[in-house]
Formats: structure tokens, C-alpha cells, sequence
């Protein structure tokens, strides 16, 4: 006869500890966009990080958060070498096998060497790097970052959810569960019939018929969300990640926010990612957490130019362009193709053919709202200029409080009350 004996289970330290707060713990890490790296390597728009880079990053996480019990903490990290401290190599492996299950990372595996005949020089291998496994983060976790971004900046706002909770009719875009107001000459008579009845009874008393007087009635008051057509063009100009501050990853931050917002709370509305610095390039939202910055010039003009394109085939009742920049426009595409550059100061062909673009959009009824993490005072000047060419607004904040700018700036433009 077999036996089974059953006993307790203890499980394994990782575990206990939750995927959320790691994923958060790791954020930084994994919306990283070459903040500290050399300004003048080869620049990838996909880079790779590898396994190693992976397990640097959940030692400091786990060094740094509040992960472990303060006990097994200190136990643990007491030494926090990897390669000598089994336990905690076994830790931190087992955290990532649950990264994977949860579908938060997907590994790669390493390159395989080419034989020396297909190497440059017939060289015996190649660069270390190339043979590392490495891993790459999952749409999964790119909503989840956008998720928590969108949920952090909400309450720093006062607010305690997402949205309204009322039910909306679709076919007129008009929410159901509105307040209710007495009727004015002048209304809609959009009428509340449960609050006119109510009234009616209690000012006549329980009885059939029910008399109904003018005093009685209510019309609802509901809020009206316009659709959008939303382009996000982002500064990836190498400015954005000097003089000891990444501005760039914060900018990432706030549009994965605003695509979780507007996926799932104005499915209506649209938005589009455009990347400018030597050229101006559209890239799906899914990838933006990928992008780094390179060593390249400001071309604000060719990301205006193909803001315009993207909103020109939407049909929406409103079409804006939402600027995230810190520095001036230091390049322009010539009519041949050639890209002309100047870094030093304001150039004015640059400054002209760039506000001739601002120009374009105002007359095609296209906002254009700039938000400026610089304070140069050239650089304001220049912002405000744009801003009084095309009626929108200038916003000169941080990387600290963009997001919060930015989420206002777009949740107040999304309603009007109507009766």
C-alpha cells in the first residue's frame, strides 16, 4: 500500500515577496534611457540588457526597498556578492523565474560564437556582451508601469480612482448617471423622470394620478467627452539626460501613464508617440519603454511636420500636439534631404522655418501645448512665442511635476457640462 505523508510547507523566501513592489522597486531600471552611460557610444532604439544587468538590478532593489524582513535582510545581505553568497544568487534567480511566470520579462538566449572564418580578422569570438543571455520586459509589464505611473499621479491630484463610475450612453458619448438640477427656461428638457416623480409625491402627497407641476421637474445634467486626437512628441535630443539629471525617463513615465488612461478610461480618443532629434520618427506606444537618447540635435520642425501627417488622418473633434522638450531647435531637413545643424545658440533659418511649422498647424486648427523643462531665458522666450502663434499653452515645469501638469492639462480639456 503507498503511503503519502504530508507536512508543512515553508515555501522559498522569494516567494514572499511581492512582484508588484519589486516591479515597482524596479522601474528605474527598466524604463532606463541612457542616463549615466557614455554620451558618445553606439546608440540602439531597442537596447538589450542582459541577465547580469537584471540581477545587479534586483540586488539593489532588494538592498534599497523594504522587500525582506528587516532580519532576513540583514542576514542575507551581509554579503552581497553574488557569486560567493549562494543563497542569495538562489534568491535572486528564484525572482526571476517568477518574473517570467508572472510574464513580466521574457529571456533570450546568449549568441551563439560564429566560427572564426565568419569574424572579422578570423578572430576566436567576440565581444563578452554579445554572448550574455539577455531578457527584455513584456507589454505585461509596460501596462503595469503605466498602471502605476497613472495611479500615482492621480493621487497626488486628490483623486481616488481613475474615473466616473456612472454608465455611459456610447451612441451619444453622453454619461447616464449625471447630477440632476430644476429645470430653467432655456434647458434641454433632458428629463429626470425619477427625480420629477419624487418631487411630485412629496409635494402632493401618495395618490394616483400624480400630479406633476413645473416646480416638479428635473432635467439631467450629464458631462459630454469630446474625442482626441493626441500626438506626444518627446525631446530624445542627448540634453535630455545631461547635466546630472535624466529628464528623458520621466517623459516616458507620463506617456505610458496617458495611454493606460486613455485605453481604458476614453477608448474614444487616440494617441500616437513621435520621437524628434536629428529627424522626427512615429513609433508604437509598446516600444517607448525601450528608447533611449542618442547624441543627437533638437529638430523640432520635422517632429511638427510629422505630428501633422498623424492628425491629419484623424477625425476627432479635437486634435492636439503635446511637446515634451528642455532645449532649443538646433536642426532643420533641408528641401534635398541634407540636415542642417547648429548648436550654438538660436539659429535663425532653424527658429524661422520652425515657427513657419507652428504657423501650419494654428491654420489646420491642430493646439500645440509645450512643456519645458528648461528655464534658459532665450529658451522661454522662444516657448511663449510658440504658445501665442498657436493659442495653446506653455507649461515650464520639472521632471518632478510633469506628469501632474500634463494629466490635468489633458483630464480638464475632456468634458463640458450640458443639460
Amino acid at each position: 500500500m503507498k503511503i503519502i505523508r504530508y507536512s508543512r510547507y515553508t515555501g522559498q523566501k522569494a516567494d514572499e515577496i511581492d512582484l508588484q513592489e519589486l516591479m515597482k522597486q524596479l522601474s528605474d531600471f527598466l524604463l532606463q534611457s541612457g542616463f549615466g552611460m557614455d554620451p558618445y557610444g553606439v546608440y540602439e532604439m531597442e537596447p538589450q540588457q542582459t541577465l547580469d544587468d537584471l540581477r545587479e538590478a534586483i540586488l539593489r532593489a532588494l538592498e534599497q526597498g523594504d522587500l525582506l524582513p528587516p532580519d532576513l535582510a540583514k542576514e542575507l545581505l551581509q554579503d552581497s556578492d553574488l557569486s560567493s553568497n549562494g543563497t542569495l544568487r538562489e534568491l535572486v534567480d528564484r525572482l526571476i523565474e517568477r518574473l517570467m511566470q508572472e510574464n513580466y520579462v521574457n529571456m533570450q538566449p546568449p549568441t551563439v560564437t560564429p566560427p572564426p572564418r565568419d569574424t572579422p580578422g578570423g578572430r576566436i569570438g567576440g565581444d563578452p556582451s554579445e554572448t550574455r543571455a539577455r531578457f527584455e520586459i513584456t507589454d505585461k509589464a509596460i501596462d503595469f508601469l503605466g498602471f502605476q505611473t497613472l495611479r500615482d499621479l492621480l493621487g497626488s491630484l486628490g483623486k481616488s480612482s481613475f474615473g466616473r463610475h456612472d454608465t455611459r450612453d456610447l451612441s451619444t458619448g453622453i454619461e447616464s448617471g449625471g447630477s440632476s438640477k430644476p429645470y430653467e427656461f432655456g434647458d434641454t428638457l433632458n428629463l429626470d423622470i425619477s427625480g420629477t416623480l419624487f418631487n411630485a409625491v412629496r409635494r402632493a402627497g401618495a395618490g394616483l394620478p400624480i400630479e406633476v407641476d413645473y416646480e416638479d421637474l428635473m432635467v439631467h445634467q450629464a458631462e459630454y467627452y469630446s474625442s482626441c486626437a493626441t500626438v506626444l512628441m518627446l525631446d530624445c535630443s542627448h540634453s535630455m539626460i545631461l547635466y546630472g539629471e535624466d529628464r528623458f525617463t520621466p517623459a516616458k513615465r507620463v506617456a505610458l501613464a496617458l495611454a493606460h488612461l486613455i485605453r481604458t478610461q476614453y477608448p474614444g480618443d487616440s494617441l500616437h508617440v513621435v520621437l524628434f532629434h536629428d529627424s522626427a520618427e512615429e513609433i508604437p506606444i509598446g516600444q517607448l519603454a525601450r528608447v533611449q537618447v542618442g547624441p543627437y540635435y533638437t529638430n523640432t520642425r520635422e517632429g511638427l511636420r510629422l505630428a501633422q501627417r498623424i492628425l491629419n488622418r484623424e477625425r476627432k473633434d479635437m486634435r492636439q500636439i503635446v511637446m515634451i522638450t528642455d532645449g532649443k531647435p538646433s536642426a532643420v531637413t533641408l528641401p534635398d534631404g541634407r540636415i542642417y545643424k547648429n548648436a550654438f545658440g538660436l539659429d535663425p533659418l532653424v527658429v524661422s522655418q520652425t515657427m513657419e511649422e507652428v504657423s501650419k498647424c494654428r491654420r489646420a486648427g491642430i493646439l500645440i501645448n509645450t512643456f519645458m523643462l528648461a528655464t534658459d531665458y532665450s529658451l522661454v522666450n522662444f516657448v511663449r512665442k510658440i504658445t501665442q502663434m498657436c493659442r495653446g499653452k506653455a507649461y515650464f515645469t520639472t521632471p518632478y511635476t510633469l506628469g501632474e501638469y500634463l494629466l490635468l492639462d489633458y483630464l480638464n480639456k475632456k468634458s463640458r457640462h450640458i443639460h
